[in-house]
């Protein structure tokens, strides 16, 4: 069956001498493997370099048998000049590429991470505060993708939280005073960094762009935040040097 989508490059690699093997994170089918075959012979054959993060408009041949279609039209319609030439906002990028990687299921459909992706691309091209926009992004996908922690009550007795708040990467969520635990990945947060999150699930992104983070929320973001996505998804992000260089 032919198959046509606006698509977002995750990833390629050189396949045999002449062809490529590239991911994308499609509008209308999510997260698709395909090969172009001939592009590294002949590069005029497709209208794109298929570089990381550009967007592309394909069409590609889905076999059912397979999760490896053919790619036999592949258009750039944005490359992102501004990312590539900035150090720091390629590096963001690329760990917001390979974090789309992780986190999506092959062909698991979601428009509103598509729009996600495009979002973050357009801001990351002039925005200052990058750190903020990576943690906007985890934020935001986590809570689209149905793994978003658990923020509005204690996640082992549903009570409302009071006092000092702990978070449990273990459990998915905050954990009050009253519920003794003997886990080993609690940390304590505060109430500004919970109401940020909620508030970043919550709104849409320019409402978001707007929100200001002080240095010490964006310190526990970081840290929760990062160490979340490696507890559930069990791998580090390989592009994961951007969060040591911010």
């Amino acid at each position: 069956m032919i198959a046509s989508s606006e698509a977002i490059v995750l990833k390629s690699f050189d396949y045999r001498e002449t062809s490529r093997i590239v991911t994308f994170f499609t509008k209308n089918y999510g997260k698709i493997s395909g090969i172009m075959k001939g592009v590294r012979k002949d590069p005029k054959k497709f209208g794109s370099s298929v570089d990381k993060f550009s967007s592309n408009d394909i069409v590609y041949y889905r076999y059912s048998r397979s999760d490896l279609h053919l790619i036999s039209q592949c258009d750039m319609t944005q490359f992102y000049f501004p990312i590539r030439e900035d150090y720091k906002r390629n590096l963001a990028a690329n760990y917001v590429m390979e974090l789309v990687d992780v986190v999506m299921q092959v062909e698991q459909v979601n428009e509103k991470i598509y729009q996600l992706i495009e979002d973050f691309l357009k801001s990351l091209e002039d925005v200052r505060d990058i750190n903020k926009l990576v943690y906007m992004f985890q934020i935001k996908i986590l809570a689209l993708s149905g793994f978003s922690p658990h923020l509005d009550s204690c996640v082992k007795c549903s009570k409302k939280v009071e006092g000092r708040v702990r978070f449990s990467m273990q459990s998915g969520g905050l954990v009050c005073q009253a519920c003794p635990t003997q886990e080993s990945t609690l940390t304590f947060i505060s109430r500004g960094s919970i109401s940020s999150m909620i508030h970043i699930e919550d709104k849409d992104w320019r409402q978001c762009m707007r929100l200001g983070l002080t240095a010490a929320v964006q310190k526990e973001l970081k840290f929760i935040l990062n160490n979340f996505l490696i507890y559930h998804f069990e791998r580090t992000v390989r592009a994961q040097k951007f969060l040591h260089a911010s």
